[in-house]
């Protein structure tokens, strides 16, 4: 057994996306600090409606998948499917573009924090032009588990602690993903198997937190090396933290914009698709 020390730290950067929204971006601010299988992962915090108002009006997607995680606040999802899905403070959208999807995300509160992640997980190629599809998940479907001086709660995946399974309401994907929320109080530290075959990063989003003598400073990621379990140790004012994990695909990375595929060619066909109308179209 091995614990995973720090490969690399991912400060996030200010940015905007969609029509303005401000948000802080980690992983994706560039291509060398992607993950596989993670492509990016945005974090967006306000009690200012200016920072947040516009919302991500319709736009496309083509050859992976997007999760939000609510934390704070209210987003209403539509897309060209029909599906219309409220996502407020602790729930998830695990949505699958596969070979197109044309979506929007628009707040529905006018006032007050939102607060919350965008995160890209990538598809083989086998998948990439699968049917698009979606799933709304309520914050009483993920389960939530006491540790010292702390809690977690599990979206995606499964951890065992002795006996006891503790199992999030996705599972069963090519990726294999790991999505937990962990929180812990000051001067307290956690133990969390990651699974040897995985890549794994985690953000931290309050607080700092401190992992094999490294400090992880607040808003900012820490890619994992290789091991079995996270050691880690929140500072003096606690932590709260976001750890995923992958098992990566090993397959090319050609992304423009909202469509990543393998090839050149394929963003073209995308593109191509996008502009003809038939992006959607099996």
């Amino acid at each position: 057994m091995s614990a995973r020390d720090i490969r690399q730290l991912v400060p996030g950067v200010a940015t905007s996306d969609g029509a303005g929204v401000r948000l802080r971006r980690s992983l994706g601010q560039n291509q060398a600090a992607r993950l596989d299988p993670f492509l990016m992962l945005d974090a967006f915090s306000s009690d200012d409606a200016a920072d947040y108002i516009a919302g991500f009006p319709d736009h496309p997607h083509r050859g992976f998948e997007t999760v939000t995680y609510m934390l704070d606040g209210h987003m209403l999802h539509q897309d060209h499917l029909g599906n219309r899905g409220d996502l407020k403070s602790g729930g998830v959208q695990w949505m699958t573009a596969g070979r197109g999807i044309i979506h929007s995300e628009m707040p529905q509160q006018t006032e007050g924090r939102m607060r919350g992640f965008q995160l890209w997980i990538n598809l083989p190629a086998a998948e990439k032009m699968k049917p698009a599809g979606y799933r709304d998940i309520s914050p009483e479907e993920i389960p939530q588990e006491p540790l010292p001086g702390g809690f977690i709660r599990v979206i995606a995946g499964e951890l065992r602690f002795g006996d006891e399974t503790l199992r999030g309401p996705v599972h069963g994907l090519s990726t294999d993903p790991l999505f937990c929320d962990i929180t812990l109080e000051a001067d307290t530290g956690c133990e969390i198997p990651v699974p040897e075959t995985h890549n794994g990063f985690l953000y931290v989003f309050e607080g700092g937190l401190e992992v094999a003598g490294r400090e992880v400073p607040t808003h900012s990621a820490a890619i994992l090396a290789e091991g079995d379990r996270l050691i880690a140790r929140a500072g003096t004012e606690g932590a709260r933290f976001l750890l995923l994990a992958g098992k990566p695909i090993h397959e090319p990375v050609v992304q423009y914009g909202p469509f990543v595929m393998n090839t050149k060619e394929e963003i073209e066909q995308a593109l191509s698709d996008y502009r003809a109308g038939r992006l959607t179209v099996a």
